[in-house]
């Protein structure tokens, strides 16, 4: 019995180190087989997740591209025919004259003046804390008409902020004290400034300056 017992156990042997190279026993694939199905079982799930990532890579570089602004270049078209631009059978010096009394004539503030070019500005306030400054530029150029006006608007735009500190008084002998109260100041901080680029505008304005001019 106990030869018996080292033939089988030989045998097992043999079988096993078969099996790690080429072949398997009935025990062996009996506890493969349930391995193999679950590795098959999530093989698809696991193909269709690798398809995916290409897929989910070039969705958020879309939506990254998406998110971002445009470049304010790529809005530029310098077009020949601009609104900026007004024409004058005048002198340059006279030309900006006339745009002088333009202005003045409508509440602009003239902060900076000279023969051929005027710098007017005029402030709005269109709701209790916030406030528009709308500066306007005219230059005047000789050329073979006249003159050639160009204009310029910018507009600048403020908000009321407040801020708190603490109060304190300096006594002699003992130094600065803070006081239980705290101070609040406001004043009007700059949030934003652009270019007026609106056609009507610049129409309104030539269209007052050529008035003036006749």
């Amino acid at each position: 019995m106990p030869a018996a017992r080292n033939r089988v156990a030989k045998r097992r042997c043999f079988f096993r180190s078969r099996a790690s190279a080429h072949c398997r026993t009935a025990e062996d694939a009996l506890t493969l087989r349930p391995m193999n199905r679950l590795l098959l079982s999530g093989f698809p799930l696991m193909l269709q997740r690798a398809r995916l990532l290409p897929v989910m890579a070039v969705t958020g570089l879309l939506l990254a591209a998406c998110s971002s602004p445009q470049p304010v270049y790529r809005t530029e078209t310098f077009e020949p025919e601009s609104p900026f631009v007004n024409w004058s059978t005048q002198e340059p010096a006279v030309a900006c004259e006339v745009g002088k009394r333009a202005l003045l004539s409508q509440g602009y503030r003239i902060d900076s003046a000279n023969p051929t070019s005027i710098r007017g500005e005029k402030f709005f306030q269109p709701k209790a804390d916030h406030g528009i400054t709308l500066h306007i530029t005219l230059v005047c150029l000789p050329s073979n008409v006249g003159t050639v006006l160009y204009a310029n608007a910018l507009q600048t735009r403020y908000e009321l902020k407040s801020s708190s500190n603490s109060t304190g008084v300096s006594v002699a002998g003992v130094g600065s004290i803070s006081l239980p109260w705290t101070a609040h100041k406001e004043a009007l901080v700059k949030v934003g400034e652009e270019t007026v680029a609106d056609p009507d505008f610049y129409r309104r304005l030539f269209a007052l300056i050529d008035a003036l001019d006749a």
